[in-house]
């Protein structure tokens, strides 16, 4: 049975012997890469030929990663712009001053990244935001006092303790004098911090009280939010 694409049969030997690839010829012609493939066997090319085509596989396999790249980017952009227009909306609808709310995230975020130990309050994070956040709900809600809070940075082994205290310092707006000890993790030693690490900070106020509420509260919020949630599956479970 003759070849519905015979009639360019010839076409596509002269292509593949002036050093067409397969893709090129495929997508001139249109034929089948498969067809294309059991036409070409006989086909010999020269070592030129064969880098060439090798060297323009990697372009185009370089430019085809650059563009995926590109769309990933343009994906992950327009992701985080209709995740901050969500977190908009999201926070219009929170009193942001109501004191039961601001504490309940204080606990949160205290059962999360908080000591559970009976030293007291105890905090720590490489963000100042978070930080600030926890310093500011403590003052105004929990009446701790900015110059009852200490500080404890745990730094990488090519740190300067003495500029990260400033910085710090400037960053959480508490007194140098405020901070105790640095620890140094000298297991880093060779391996370059990023300019923009500041290292961990830890808060501490002996406030045993409070810690006691901000652990209670969030452990009670989970198991509430848990339980009903049980009871809904239940409930759909009967229905």
């Amino acid at each position: 049975m003759i070849s519905r694409w015979f009639d360019v049969k010839p076409d596509a030997l002269r292509m593949r012997s002036e050093g067409k690839s397969i893709r090129a010829i495929e997508k001139t012609l249109n034929i089948p890469r498969s067809t294309l493939s059991g036409w070409f066997r006989g086909v010999k090319l020269s070592e030129e030929q064969v880098t060439l085509l090798e060297q323009n596989r990697i372009n185009q396999l370089q430019k085809a990663r650059h563009k995926a790249v590109k769309w990933h980017n343009n994906q992950k952009k327009q992701h985080l712009i209709e995740a901050k227009r969500q977190s908009v909306i999201s926070l219009k609808n929170i009193d942001t001053q109501n004191k039961f709310i601001r504490e309940l995230a204080l606990a949160m975020l205290y059962l999360g990244e908080g000591s559970k130990g009976d030293s007291g309050l105890s905090i720590g994070s490489c963000d100042p935001l978070i930080l600030n956040f926890y310093i500011r709900i403590l003052i105004e809600d929990f009446c701790i006092e900015r110059n009852k809070i200490k500080c404890y940075l745990h730094l990488r082994n090519d740190q300067n303790p003495e500029l990260l205290k400033d910085i710090w310092s400037k960053d959480l707006n508490i007194p140098i004098d405020n901070f105790g000890k640095v620890s140094i993790d000298n297991r880093t030693a060779g391996r370059p911090t990023y300019p923009t690490y500041h290292g961990v900070c830890v808060l501490y106020c002996g406030n045993i009280a409070v810690q006691r509420k901000l652990v209670y509260l969030a452990r009670k919020f989970c198991e509430k939010i848990i339980s009903k949630g049980a009871v809904s599956s239940a409930g759909r479970a009967f229905a």
